[in-house]
């Protein structure tokens, strides 16, 4: 496990070099290269070195953040050609890998608390740094109170678990039993407002639309999937008390899911669009993960890698629009197939994959949770029947707007892509499908 850290930290020195920025973008690939091929073991945790140590859960979204933060590099050249800070900007990328490459890796939980917050601190400078609008501020100061706000109970909450059985060793840890509510609500609530869950999502689209298309992959990749898997890791702790109080998380969820749907219908910024869609797809994440079975845990994690790479990839296609056009307006970016027909394509490989069509990776995590919360309950397939018909609608609704129709005539010239966007929309979509083949690897 140290080996991959040491690799991450001795790049940190090279974004000291003045033309470092392709040099740690392919050291990046080449370690997120080495790491596929770890060796771990199915069932237990591997090659565990000092607090730290790897299981399947682990292994996949470390992976999923190696990928992620490669592409970040390949999608912000913007950066790179105007030169505007970009050897910080590399330094603030690899930063942020190493405290997401610690949290997911962390075997105790007070040390996954610590990187868990610290992985906020490069992206709120990201976010600050390269963002868009003015209002960047006032969407960096949401995220950080939103979440700092509600994981600072969990902080104390911690401590109490190990003032009463003396670590926080992941597999030492014990139910708490019947112990008092407020310590669940408490316990779950850091994670719940980082996925985040309908009522407290606020944060998410106002800090995806200010920030850079490098933040917002971030976002949408990997930060979103530390919630779920926080949720996963403490579960053992509230079991109990999950038994008899999930079915309020798991019917919030969904119900929120679908209202945020209904929030979709109605954006006219793509990045606020794909946002929202990413709160309706955790949504069901939530579902799957306080059904408290291993469809529900396994289906959540095929769901979080492949909604982190769907919904980057369709971020990289608002971010390629918006250096064209300098909007995000549907308004503005209609008829995009007339002007660049070849990234149409990519437009609807990308939308089929967000609304689960097959063979993408997101069907098979979508399959899986719908057999959960079924199982769960019967009833709740109400839901779910307007969850997945819904997901499709708002998407087929981005799709058609942005490529069909007259296009704006205030544009008069517009690059077809560049090969560096099509290999890096070919990097998000490609492993997203592959991945179906492999179903039965999450579903061992």
């Amino acid at each position: 496990m140290l080996k991959y850290l040491f690799m991450l930290v001795f790049m940190t020195p090279l974004c000291l070099l003045s033309n470092s920025w392709w040099l740690v973008h392919s050291f990046l690939f080449v370690s997120s290269f080495c790491f596929m091929f770890c060796a771990y073991c199915y069932s237990d945790l591997g090659l565990i070195s000092y607090f730290f140590g790897l299981d399947y859960f682990s292994f996949s979204l470390i992976l999923l953040s190696f990928w992620i933060c490669s592409l970040m590099i390949t999608a912000s050249g913007s950066i790179y050609i105007s030169s505007y800070h970009s050897s910080f900007f590399v330094f603030m990328i690899l930063f942020l890998m190493i405290m997401l490459y610690c949290s997911f890796a962390s075997l105790s939980l007070l040390s996954f608390y610590i990187f868990f917050e610290s992985s906020l601190v490069p992206t709120l400078l990201l976010i600050l740094g390269w963002g868009y609008q003015p209002e960047r501020l006032q969407a960096g100061i949401y995220l950080i109170f939103y979440t700092l706000v509600a994981s600072l109970p969990l902080l104390l909450v911690l401590f109490k678990v190990y003032d009463f059985i003396n670590t926080l060793y992941f597999p030492l840890l014990v139910d708490f039993g019947s112990s008092y509510f407020l310590f669940y609500v408490f316990m779950i609530l850091a994670f719940l407002v980082k996925m985040p869950m309908f009522l407290v999502h606020l944060w998410l689209p106002s800090a995806h639309v200010e920030a850079p298309i490098s933040g917002s992959m971030i976002l949408a990749g990997v930060l979103l999937k530390l919630g779920g898997y926080g949720i996963f890791r403490v579960m053992k702790i509230i079991s109990y008390l999950g038994l008899k109080f999930n079915y309020f998380w798991v019917a919030l969820s969904l119900s929120g899911g679908v209202i945020v749907s209904f929030i979709c219908f109605r954006q006219v910024d793509l990045k606020s669009l794909i946002a929202y869609s990413s709160v309706a797809h955790m949504s069901m994440v939530i579902g799957g993960l306080m059904t408290m079975n291993l469809w529900g845990c396994f289906g959540s994690l095929a769901l979080m890698i492949g909604h982190g790479l769907c919904s980057s990839g369709l971020f990289c296609l608002s971010n390629i629009i918006y250096e064209r056009l300098g909007s995000r307006s549907l308004l503005v970016n209609k008829g995009m197939i007339n002007l660049m027909p070849s990234m149409a394509l990519w437009w609807f490989l990308l939308s089929s994959s967000n609304m689960a069509a097959p063979p993408s990776f997101n069907l098979v995590g979508e399959l899986s949770l719908l057999n959960s919360i079924m199982s769960w309950s019967v009833f709740s397939f109400v839901v779910l029947i307007f969850l997945s018909f819904f997901s499709a609608v708002y998407t087929l609704y981005m799709y058609s707007y942005s490529q069909h129709g007259v296009y704006y005539s205030g544009l008069y010239t517009c690059s077809l892509g560049y090969f560096r966007e099509y290999h890096l929309l070919f990097l998000h979509w490609f492993p997203l499908n592959v991945l179906c083949l492999s179903g039965e690897y999450f579903f061992v």
